[in-house]
């Protein structure tokens, strides 16, 4: 049931209240006059409706909408109800000033001029006449700037053009036509952001802007943000399904967009191999944006760090650092696979740089620790390296690589004394090692830094080997004539 026909309803009821279709129209006048002047915006729209729909004729209805309309921001739909106020009341000055100021801002520039033309030949107060001569002199100067920014965007001077349309845009700020014009200098200029900004404004402005979606959606692509590039393409097929530039579009990011969220998934699964090939397959899909080329590259290194291919992830996670030097993500990663690689100065240095671009990363942190750690075992008594296996050996490995240099150093190998006692201390190295390396324990120790063998390190604990050169512990050759026999266990 309609607002007026609820008040013919309950008029008779109503103390204070004007009964018949004029005084209905009436009540709601007053109505959205005190409910605007309350703030409440949307309940005296609804009554200046009721009193145009009872009376569409009254001009001062249609104006009191439009003012609601200005004080929500709507000014296109402010516009139609100021020329429905001129067309019924065209002496009404207020009502042609403000439709010209609104003209004015939408760069509407001829409309404007005619109708602060006919303010001031209307008879108007002293203010308006005032406003009205201030306004025109103003779209005087915009046209001239109009013509110049024209000609500069035609000769290619997009800075220029660009700084003349900042102008005209102060002013005619709901101009769709000075916007669209200024993102292209923008995108020229590689001002993508600002060009951004201006774009997001024209795909408001005119609701069926197909073409400001499209064109956000290319330069969030060309910057990398595939998911804003998807999401502002799909708004422009929500405009328009058949849009051919559009749909083309929007196959690409989203098989591109597709990709990089299933290698990401690989990674989480810690499907390392897989997520490398995903990302190789982003490079072949988009190799002519370097942005994903460069992310593609920077979670290949992490990849393969993750997998312990430090090898490979070394000159990958290089190439990335070519192009951005500061990428703290890929420092770090690279930092991992020199430590994986034994090359704890190289680590270091990373560690180091990454720290100066993230102070309070706890990983840098912890990283750079267990580096200047290795470092420092790595200049005494490395176990991995007396077998010859690298830090990732399983123990398989590393069980093998002891048989076999248990064999070639052991003791009985040798007839010469200085040839024996030199084999006699490999072949302990070669003991202790497998020890260490083959207890999870004792190589995670050594992993973190710390050496098991070491008594200065262990503080008191016992290990058979200790004390065999010169201190109290357990030899294993026993005394006298060499007779030990190893089982190779």
């Amino acid at each position: 049931m309609s607002t007026l026909i609820l008040l013919n309803i309950c008029c008779p009821r109503l103390s204070g209240v004007k009964c018949g279709r004029d005084g209905v129209v009436d009540n709601h006048m007053e109505m959205g006059k005190k409910l605007l002047a309350a703030g409440q915006l949307a309940d005296a729209l609804s009554h200046f409706h009721a009193a145009v729909d009872g009376d569409p004729n009254n001009y001062l209805a249609y104006y009191r909408r439009a003012t609601v309309f200005l004080a929500m921001g709507k000014s296109k739909s402010a516009l139609p109800d100021l020329s429905k106020v001129i067309e019924l009341k065209p002496d009404f000055t207020s009502a042609r000033l403000q439709r010209g100021n609104l003209l004015l801002k939408h760069g509407k520039l001829d409309e404007a001029e005619s109708d602060f033309k006919k303010v001031l030949k209307s008879n108007p107060t002293d203010k308006e006449e005032k406003e009205a001569q201030s306004q025109l002199t103003k779209s005087d100067e915009i046209q001239r700037l109009v013509v110049e920014a024209h000609s500069s965007y035609e000769n290619k001077d997009y800075v220029t053009a660009a700084s003349q349309l900042d102008t005209i845009i102060e002013t005619c700020n709901w101009d769709v036509r000075s916007r669209e014009m200024r993102a292209e200098c923008f995108i020229q200029m590689g001002e993508m952001w600002k060009a951004i900004s201006d774009l997001k404004a024209t795909s408001k402005l005119r609701n069926d802007n197909t073409q400001a979606f499209y064109k956000l959606s290319t330069i969030y692509y060309n910057l990398g943000d595939h998911e804003m590039s998807l999401n502002e393409v799909r708004e422009c097929l929500k405009l328009d399904p058949d849009h051919k530039q559009c749909y083309s579009h929007y196959k690409l990011v989203k098989k591109l967009n597709k990709q990089i969220q299933s290698a990401e998934e690989l990674i989480q699964e810690q499907r390392y191999d897989d997520a490398v090939s995903k990302y190789e397959a982003v490079m072949k899909t988009e190799p002519n944006v370097h942005h994903y080329s460069l992310l593609a590259k920077q979670r290949i290194c992490h990849a393969l760090v993750q997998g312990q291919q430090s090898s490979r992830a070394i000159p990958v996670c290089s190439e990335v650092l070519q192009s951005d030097p500061q990428n703290v993500n890929v420092l770090k990663d690279r930092a991992e696979a020199y430590v994986q690689e034994e090359q704890y100065e190289e680590a270091i240095k990373d560690y180091e740089t990454a720290g100066q671009h993230s102070e309070n990363d706890r990983q840098i942190k912890e990283g750079l620790e267990k580096a200047q750690r290795l470092l420092k075992q790595s200049q005494k008594r490395d176990y991995y390296k007396i077998l010859g296996v690298k830090r990732t050996a399983q123990k398989k490995e590393i069980i093998k690589a002891y048989r076999k240099l248990a064999q070639q150093w052991h003791p009985d190998n040798f007839q010469d004394p200085e040839e024996k006692k030199a084999a006699e201390k490999k072949f302990i190295d070669i003991a202790q090692a497998k020890e260490v390396l083959t207890d999870p324990d004792m190589r995670n120790k050594f992993d973190r830094g710390e050496d098991p063998m070491d008594p200065e390190s262990q503080q008191g604990h016992h290990h058979p080997f200790y004390g065999f050169h010169g201190s109290q512990g357990f030899n294993p050759f026993g005394s006298g004539s060499f007779n030990f026999k190893f089982g190779f266990n």
